[in-house]
């Protein structure tokens, strides 16, 4: 039972290493779904976040996502999506079609 206990605990180790030694981008993608829905995304509907591009299926979900924005960001994280990240221009911008008249 000891031996048993001990094999499996260096499979364990052994698959861990061999997780961590994969290229960084193995088990990563760029964002297909909406995190808020769940649906495909609209590549024009979007909010930025810490430096990060969001996207959304709907205008609706913006709403959402702002009520708890990093709750999204890591469960799209947790996925394995690799957020665009944005410059403080592209920032400016609302939804990339208009300057923000609020500055």
């Amino acid at each position: 039972m000891k031996l048993r206990n001990i094999f499996t605990l260096l499979l364990v180790v052994l698959a861990l290493s061999i997780t961590a030694s994969l290229p960084a981008g193995e088990n990563t993608h760029d964002q297909k779904t909406c995190p808020v829905m769940g649906g495909k995304i609209n590549t024009d509907v979007y909010a930025d976040y810490e430096g990060k591009r969001v996207y959304f299926c709907c205008e609706a979900c913006i709403g959402t996502f702002k009520q708890d924005p990093a709750k999204y960001v890591k469960k799209l994280e947790a996925e394995g999506v690799i957020l665009k990240t944005v410059s403080s221009e592209d920032a400016h911008h609302d939804h990339g079609k208009k300057p923000c008249t609020d500055n």
